[in-house]
């Protein structure tokens, strides 16, 4: 079994997470509504997360749906948006970007709907991308190996940590 090294803890998280709901704010400040889409699972619990950070400092009106991506295969199942996205300005939220193939695919089915803008947000961004996707909101940023793997760990609807492995 592979060696577990903590990168964020729950308090950081909670600060992190604070961060990006003022980064989202001050990018929408002019918007009366905004779109949070979680990639299944922990994307979702960190779109849940932000969304009740955002009722708290900001009037925007935040709905939060899913997308779930076969993280393995992600032409195998074609991704589905629960909510009509058209002329809504967008996040999407991650827990990692990895690759940035599952952003890349999640952004895919957006490209269907007329969306005003799309902004990404990942708690953790590793810098080695396979695919051209960057964040533009960032909890943590951390340079690995093409070896290692990062991964956030969720107790039911808390985010309680990151981790090299």
């Amino acid at each position: 079994m592979p060696q577990k090294t903590r990168i964020l803890n729950q308090e950081q998280i909670t600060l992190k997470l604070k961060r990006m709901a003022f980064q989202i704010w001050e990018r929408n400040n002019d918007e009366k509504e905004l779109i949070l889409i979680g990639v299944e699972q922990s994307g979702r619990i960190l779109a849940n997360a932000l969304a009740a950070l955002l009722h708290e400092i900001s009037p925007l009106k935040v709905t939060v749906c899913s997308i779930v991506i076969n993280k393995k295969d992600p032409l195998a199942t074609p991704a589905i948006i629960e909510t009509n996205v058209t002329g809504k300005s967008v996040v999407l939220v991650d827990d990692v970007a990895n690759s940035g193939r599952t952003l890349l695919y999640a952004i895919k089915p957006l490209l269907d709907y007329a969306v005003k803008k799309i902004l990404i947000t990942v708690l953790v961004d590793r810098k080695h991308k396979f695919f051209p996707v960057t964040p533009d909101i960032v909890g943590y940023s951390m340079a690995t190996t093409l070896q290692d793997h990062i991964e956030v760990e969720c107790k039911g609807t808390t985010i309680v940590g990151a981790y090299l492995l």
